[in-house]
C-alpha cells in the first residue's frame, strides 16, 4: 500500500519550528498518525499511543513519570485519554521553550479544547484534519480554493480529468485513507466496521447512557439531509428522538469531526433573514453508506444526488483551506422569496458567490441570483458555477464555470 501524501504536511512542518505544542484533532481512520509517523522518520522523535491501557494508566495516574518515560521530543498519539498530561506538559514548555517538543493526536476535539485552553493557551498549535481531498488522490497541491481564474488554470493543469460517472464513484467510495489506498477494495464494509467499532467507541465516552441503534437511525436521518438546512425536528421525528436529544447527538457529531455547518451570510446591509445552518458531512461515503445506495450509477440517477453533490463540492472547498491551516470562511444565502446562493466565499474584502449544479452545460440563468449580493457592504467579486463541465472557462466577463474535479 502505497503512502499518500497529505497536503497538510508543509504546515505541520513549518509550526513545529515555531510552537513548542502541534495538536492534530480529526475523526479516527483519516490518516493523522500515518502522517505524523511518516514526517518523524528519520528523526529522534519517540512515539506512544494512549489507545495502550499500559501507558494509559501511567500517563493517567502519575503523568510526570510518563514524560519521563517518553522524554521529548514525543508524539503522544490519542492524547484525550488523559487530560492530565496537559498541566505536565505546560510545565516542560515554560521550563525548557523548545519549538516542536510534543506533537499531539486526538480524535475528540471538545475534551482536547478544553484542556488546551486551561493548560496550553498560547503554546500549541491546532490543526483539523479531515479525510483525503481531491488534491491528496490525484497528489496535486493545495491552494484555498478561490474563485480566480489564473488561479484555477494553474489547479486544472495538475488534476486528473473526471468525466461525471467517475465523479460520482469517487463520491460514492468516500475519501478515507484506507478505501482511497485500496487497503480496503469494499467501501460498503469500511463504512459498515467503521459505524460500529471507531465511531460507536467514541460516541460511547462522549455519552456513556447511548442507544446504539437509535443513534444510527438518527445518523442515517442526518445524512438523509445533507445539504439542507438543518430541521432538527424532522430529524427527531424519523430517529423517534425528542429534540433536544437530536440537538445533543449532533453536537456529538459535530465535536467528532463528522458534520459541519455553513451559516447564512449577513452584514450590516444585507440581513440575514434566516439563522438557520445547513448541514454537511465530511465524507461522502458515509453519506452514501447511511443513505443506503447501492452503487455510483444509482447514486448519480437517484433523488439524492443534486443534495449529495453539493455536499461533496462543498466539503471539498472547506478542505482546501483547513489543509492550509486556515480557517474557511464559507457561508450561504437564502431570502424571504426562497432565492438562494449556494455558497458565498469571504476573503480579502470580496464575496465570491458559487452555484453547484448537476449540469454540464450551465447558462447564465444560473448566476442572475449572484446580484441579492450587490446590496452588502462588502463588494461582489467574481462569481462560480461549479459543474460537471470537462473543462474551465468563462459562462461571461464576471463569471465562470468550474469542473467538480477542480476544487
Amino acid at each position: 500500500m502505497n503512502y499518500i501524501v497529505r497536503n497538510m504536511e508543509a504546515v505541520i512542518s513549518m509550526v513545529t519550528k515555531e510552537y513548542p505544542v502541534v495538536l492534530v484533532t480529526g475523526p479516527r481512520q483519516v490518516g493523522k498518525t500515518t502522517m505524523l509517523r511518516r514526517l518523524m522518520e528519520n528523526t529522534e522523535r519517540g512515539y506512544v499511543s494512549l489507545d495502550d491501557l499500559n501507558e494509559r494508566t501511567i500517563a493517567k495516574n502519575d503523568p510526570e513519570l510518563f514524560l519521563q518515560l517518553h522524554k521529548p521530543p514525543v508524539l503522544i498519539d490519542e492524547v484525550q485519554y488523559a487530560p492530565e498530561l496537559f498541566i505536565y506538559i505546560k510545565i516542560y514548555v515554560d521550563g525548557h521553550h523548545e519549538p516542536g517538543a510534543f506533537w499531539l493526536t486526538g480524535s475528540q476535539a471538545f475534551k482536547l479544547m478544553r484542556g488546551m485552553q486551561e493548560s496550553l493557551a498560547g503554546r500549541a498549535a491546532i490543526l483539523s484534519m479531515t479525510s483525503l481531498s481531491q488534491a491528496e488522490m490525484c497528489g496535486g497541491n493545495t491552494e484555498p480554493f478561490r474563485v480566480d481564474y489564473q488561479e484555477l488554470s494553474l489547479r486544472e493543469k495538475e488534476r486528473e480529468v473526471l468525466d461525471t460517472r467517475q465523479i460520482f464513484e469517487r463520491i460514492y467510495r468516500g475519501s478515507m485513507p484506507a478505501i482511497v489506498s485500496g487497503r480496503n477494495s469494499n467501501s460498503q464494509i469500511f463504512y459498515s466496521s467503521y459505524l460500529s467499532t471507531y465511531l460507536e467507541r467514541d460516541v460511547r465516552e462522549l455519552s456513556n447512557a447511548i442507544d446504539l441503534l437509535k443513534f444510527f437511525r438518527f445518523l442515517t436521518a442526518a445524512a438523509a439531509r445533507c445539504g439542507q438546512m438543518l430541521n432538527i425536528s424532522e430529524i427527531a421525528q424519523d430517529a423517534d428522538m425528542n429534540q433536544a436529544q437530536a440537538k445533543t447527538w449532533l453536537g456529538i457529531l459535530e465535536t467528532l469531526g463528522i458534520i459541519f455547518y455553513l451559516h447564512p451570510y449577513s452584514n450590516n446591509l444585507l440581513k440575514r433573514l434566516v439563522k438557520t445552518p445547513k448541514l454537511y458531512f465530511y465524507d461522502t461515503g458515509l453519506v452514501c453508506y447511511l443513505t443506503k445506495w447501492s452503487s455510483p450509477e444509482t447514486l448519480e440517477n437517484g433523488a439524492m444526488n443534486g443534495a449529495i453533490l453539493e455536499n461533496y463540492v462543498v466539503s471539498e472547498i472547506a478542505k482546501t483551506y483547513m489543509n492550509c491551516g486556515q480557517t474557511p470562511f464559507l457561508y450561504y444565502y437564502r431570502d424571504k422569496d426562497a432565492k438562494e446562493i449556494d455558497v458565498i466565499l469571504e476573503h480579502d474584502g470580496i464575496l465570491n458567490p458559487v452555484e453547484i449544479k448537476k449540469t454540464s452545460n450551465p447558462g447564465t440563468e444560473l448566476t442572475k441570483v449572484f446580484s441579492l449580493l450587490d446590496k452588502a457592504s462588502v463588494p461582489r467579486g467574481k462569481g462560480a458555477v461549479i459543474c460537471m463541465k470537462p473543462r474551465l472557462g468563462a459562462i461571461d466577463k464576471d463569471n465562470y464555470y468550474v469542473p467538480v474535479w477542480m476544487i
